[in-house]
């Protein structure tokens, strides 16, 4: 009896062990070299230098569409004094086009081929979102719908 609760207790805290490992953030942004909406390849490290605000999201996700407005706010209030968002759709091509030109995006999408959710995920939800400073470090990451003032936070924290 007393062997089987330690068995328990052991198998619970390596599988949090575990799900704690392979759901950490990465410390460095790893480099990403994707296509935009005009087919141009874009190197996440062209950004360095810069506060990144790098969004996971896609067409068809709700809380993804309620945070673009924000983010195009922030792009504009920000964009000339050091920072950058940079969406990174799940979305295809063809269906992320017309999407940035109806909302109005007004900053670098690029499209995932798989390789990005990987070495930044794994991405189990979206939208999921990493602020990265210009030393190219992953400082924060939030996984769901966050109000514009947590962002703005966050970068007006790393401009300093």
């Amino acid at each position: 009896m007393k062997r089987r609760i330690i068995f328990k207790a052991l198998t619970i805290v390596l599988a949090a062990f575990i799900l704690g490992a392979c759901a950490r953030t990465p410390a460095t942004a790893a480099d990403l070299n994707l296509k935009d909406l005009d087919g141009n390849m874009v190197n996440l490290s062209d950004f360095k230098g810069k506060v990144i605000i790098l969004d996971f999201f896609a067409t068809w996700c709700p809380p993804c569409k309620d945070e673009i407005p924000h983010f195009i706010g922030l792009q504009k209030e920000y964009g000339d004094k050091g920072f950058t968002m940079i969406g990174i759709s799940l979305s295809r091509m063809s269906d992320m086009r017309s999407f940035a030109r109806d909302f109005g995006i007004n900053y670098p999408v690029l499209i995932d081929d798989g390789y990005a959710a990987a070495v930044y995920g794994p991405i189990r939800s979206i939208p999921t979102t990493f602020v990265i400073d210009q030393n190219f470090k992953v400082v924060k990451k939030y996984i769901g719908y966050r109000p514009k003032e947590v962002f703005e936070a966050d970068i007006k924290q790393l401009l300093k």
